[in-house]
């Protein structure tokens, strides 16, 4: 016959167990968060950020207009965004701004290198108040880190609307046409623009 002792404590470990599996995908979930960024082309936007750690997957799409079901060939009003979810527990939404602006050049809200137009103009889009304090707050941050003045920084920060997945052949397209990818990146002078701008920070 089996102690009581014994049987208590293996009721107690099971229990334990199934709170483990009960709790922690849950709470898991609870510290994925989501930012949405325009910064010229999706392509290298997307690349840019989806190698930062706690990134857990960003997509390239369309947000900020009115059309409904936007395209590549037709997403007037829209700007190319990514979408980044991440776990706040390793890269706080602080920090991926950060990472953000160094990726974009904050002084053309015209387009961002060789893509011109409104589809291509930086734009921080926020969806809660926290998000909104941080993206103002990682504004003045900048114009002192780069000693302008605020109003020189042409990146808009506007409130969330619809984010609409982009076609599937845009996708990580960096991973999988690295070719065509790199030679549209060196050719549209992305790399050397930010350099200029950021020198040591990039």
């Amino acid at each position: 016959m089996i102690p009581m002792s014994k049987i208590f404590r293996k009721l107690i470990v099971t229990f334990l167990l199934l709170q483990l599996l009960i709790i922690s995908p849950s709470h898991a979930f609870a510290e994925s968060e989501e930012a949405i960024f325009a910064g010229g082309c999706f392509w290298c936007l997307e690349h840019d950020l989806e190698e930062l750690n706690g990134v857990v997957s960003a997509e390239s799409g369309y947000s900020g207009g009115d059309l409904i079901n936007p395209t590549y060939e037709n997403h007037s009003g829209h700007q190319e965004v990514v979408k980044v979810i991440f776990d706040s527990d390793v890269i706080s939404y602080k920090d991926l701004l950060k990472q953000y602006w160094i990726n974009i050049d904050p002084f053309d809200n015209k387009g961002q290198f060789c893509d011109r137009g409104d589809s291509y103009k930086p734009v921080i889009f926020t969806s809660n108040k926290d998000q909104i304090l941080d993206a103002k707050q990682s504004q003045e941050n900048i114009s002192v880190l780069l000693n302008i003045p605020m109003d020189q920084l042409k990146v808009d920060i506007i409130e969330a609307k619809v984010f609409w997945l982009a076609e599937k052949y845009h996708q990580d397209f960096a991973i999988k046409n690295p070719l065509k990818y790199n030679f549209y990146r060196k050719s549209c002078g992305r790399d050397n623009r930010l350099k200029k701008i950021w020198g040591e920070y990039k």
